[in-house]
C-alpha cells in the first residue's frame, strides 16, 4: 500500500481520535509513518501500529509525550528510536515479533513501564537498562538470541520474567534476590543444573519456575539444593489460586 493510500485510510480514524486519545491504524500494509501523524496533536494515550510494513519508527514518534500504551508489534522493526526518554508516561511497551537486535539506553528512562513485550526478535544481549524500573511487572524477552543473564538482573522489580527460547547457557546468582519475582519461565535454554538454580530454588520468592528443554533433566532438577524448599513456595501458591 502506498503511503498515499495509507494516509487516506488513516485519516478516516483521526477525529475519534482526538477525541478518545486512543488510534489504531493495525494491518494497513504501511510501510512509512503516516505523514498525518507527524501534525496530529500532542492528545494520544493508545498508538496501536501493529502488524504493518514498519522498518523503522521516526523521531517524530517523541511528540507524543503522554502516551501510555504503544503497540508496534508484528512489524519489520531493527531497532526502537532513542525518544523513549520522553516518553516517561509509556506503560505498556509492545514491540514483539519484529527484527529488533538493540534497544536503546534510553527505554530506561521510561519510569512508569509496567509491561515490557519484546518476544521473536533477534536480541542478544539481555537489557539491563530496565533493570531499574520501579513499576515493571512483566518482562517478556522470549525467543530472542540472548545467551546469559547478568548480575544486573538483581534490581528487576517484575514479577513475572520470560526468557524461553533464547540461547541462555549462564545465568546469574543474582537472580535470586529480585524481591518480587514469582513466575520465571527459561524452558529451551542451553542451561546447565548448576548453583545459579540452586539459588533459586532455596533462596528466591519464585514458585513458578518452567525449566523443561534444558541440558538436565527432571532427575537432576529434582536433586538440586533447594528443591523442597522450592516446592513448598510451589504447592502454596497453588493452595492460593485454588
Amino acid at each position: 500500500m502506498s503511503a498515499a493510500m495509507g494516509n487516506k485510510q488513516v485519516k478516516l480514524h483521526f477525529e475519534t481520535a482526538q477525541k478518545t486519545g486512543v488510534l489504531k491504524i493495525s494491518q494497513m500494509r504501511l510501510n512509512e509513518f503516516p505523514s498525518a501523524l507527524k501534525t496530529f496533536p500532542n492528545v494520544l494515550k493508545t498508538l496501536d501500529l501493529s502488524e504493518n510494513r514498519f522498518t523503522e519508527l521516526p523521531d517524530d514518534i517523541k511528540k507524543f509525550t503522554i502516551l501510555k500504551h504503544l503497540n508496534v508489534s508484528g512489524n519489520r522493526l531493527m531497532s526502537l528510536p532513542e525518544a523513549f526518554e520522553i516518553m516517561t508516561k509509556l506503560e505498556t511497551l509492545n514491540a514483539s515479533h519484529n527484527l529488533i537486535e538493540r534497544l536503546p539506553m534510553q527505554l530506561g528512562q521510561c519510569k512508569n513501564l509496567k509491561q515490557i513485550h519484546l518476544s521473536n526478535n533477534q536480541i542478544c544481549e539481555f537489557p539491563k537498562m530496565v533493570c531499574g524500573l520501579r513499576h515493571l511487572d512483566l518482562l517478556d524477552l522470549s525467543r530472542n538470541k540472548i545467551t546469559s543473564v547478568p548480575p544486573e538482573v538483581e534490581s528487576l522489580q517484575v514479577t513475572e520474567l520470560n526468557v524461553n527460547q533464547n540461547q541462555i547457557s549462564e545465568i546469574s546468582e543474582n537472580i535470586a534476590k529480585c524481591s518480587k519475582l514469582k513466575t520465571l519461565r527459561i524452558e529451551e535454554n542451553c542451561l546447565q543444573a548448576n548453583a545459579a538454580l540452586s539459588n533459586i530454588l532455596k533462596d528466591s520468592q519464585v514458585c513458578n519456575l518452567s525449566i523443561d528443554g534444558n541440558l538436565f533433566n527432571s532427575k537432576a532438577f529434582a536433586e538440586l539444593e533447594g528443591y523442597e524448599a522450592y516446592m513448598e513456595r510451589y504447592t502454596a501458591a497453588r493452595k492460593k489460586i485454588c
